[in-house]
């Protein structure tokens, strides 16, 4: 994973008030919660008395309580009683503290900053130059038994498309890829597919190419979109669970018409599509082996992976920039 970086990693929209999830994100056991009083806490699966799994407990009040002991635990982590000590004992409870993990909410969905606190940006990754309030989406989520990095690389890659895809976006049989132009820009790295049927000519170079209306957008560390038209978009948060698996949470935006509730229904029929073309995508992605992709690899790659080349080398980059201590 690449440290110092905001992960989107939950739907906001699943964790009600009052109510608390165990999940596993970046190789992290954790618990993440919403308080009565509306407080969003992100701490470790662990109670830092005897072990158990504070995920089995309960929420009480704007505390977490652990049910083996039942000491209570604030969002940020910090214990607040230990009952088996009565509620007038002046010990300092510090020491109990469990660590906790910076999370914040933004366009219904739960970021959690993997990294330094001292490095926190407050800036999270989002299309906000492509989305806004006119647009209305439905959301599917699925487990694939890949690394994230391999699931973000099947979106970039447009040499899959006739052959993953025959039956579906990938129609038509044009396998000879021209380029494709691949441009790195502000963080984001944007292309096209640009694909014709191979009647015997040579491809284009990717210098010759052009980014098209129906481009593809990534933004590090998870976040991607495609852009099918002016008033439809895909978005995808990669959420990853370790080092051989990831959770999608794709989403299919529109404002095809100016009535919000057609469009929801439009939204809800899109979902379906989402889907197919998803598990057309995942029966191939989890079966690459190594299991996580990296730059420098015995893969032979060749042209038509540039967007691919350009993930894996500003990804490397980034690593080597942001080594964990």
């Amino acid at each position: 994973m690449i440290y110092n970086q905001w992960y989107g990693v939950f739907p906001g929209r699943k964790l009600k008030i009052n109510t608390m999830i165990s999940l596993k994100r970046l190789g992290l056991e954790l618990v993440l919660f919403r308080t009565k009083s509306g407080k969003l806490g992100c701490v470790t699966d662990r109670c830092s008395h005897r072990g158990a799994a504070l995920s089995a407990g309960k929420l009480k009040g704007d505390c977490l309580q652990c049910p083996f002991h039942g000491l209570e635990f604030d969002h940020v982590g910090r214990c607040k009683l230990i009952p088996a000590n009565g509620k007038a004992s002046l010990e300092d409870l510090s020491r109990f503290n469990v660590q906790s993990y910076t999370v914040r909410e933004y366009q219904d969905m739960i970021y959690l900053w993997y990294g330094e606190d001292d490095k926190i940006s407050d800036k999270l990754p989002f299309f906000e130059e492509y989305l806004n309030d006119s647009y209305v989406y439905s959301e599917i989520e699925d487990s694939w038994n890949s690394h994230y990095s391999r699931c973000i690389e099947n979106q970039l890659d447009v040499v899959h498309l006739p052959f993953v895809h025959h039956n579906t976006i990938g129609r038509g049989n044009r396998t000879l890829v021209n380029g494709p132009k691949v441009i790195f820009d502000n963080g984001v790295i944007i292309t096209s597919a640009n694909n014709d049927l191979d009647e015997g000519q040579t491809p284009k170079a990717a210098v010759d190419c052009e980014i098209k209306e129906t481009f593809l957008a990534f933004k590090f560390p998870n976040l991607w979109i495609n852009h099918i038209s002016p008033k439809i978009k895909v978005v995808i948060f990669f959420a990853p669970v370790d080092e051989e698996n990831t959770v999608i949470y794709i989403r299919f935006y529109n404002k095809i018409t100016g009535v919000k509730v057609v469009n929801r229904f439009i939204s809800f029929l899109g979902m379906y599509g989402n889907r197919l073309i998803e598990r057309q995508d995942k029966r191939v992605v989890i079966t690459q082996k190594p299991k996580a992709s990296e730059y420098k690899s015995a893969e032979n790659l060749i042209m038509g992976d540039g967007p691919i080349i350009t993930y894996r080398r500003i990804r490397n980059e980034l690593k080597e920039e942001n080594i964990k201590e």
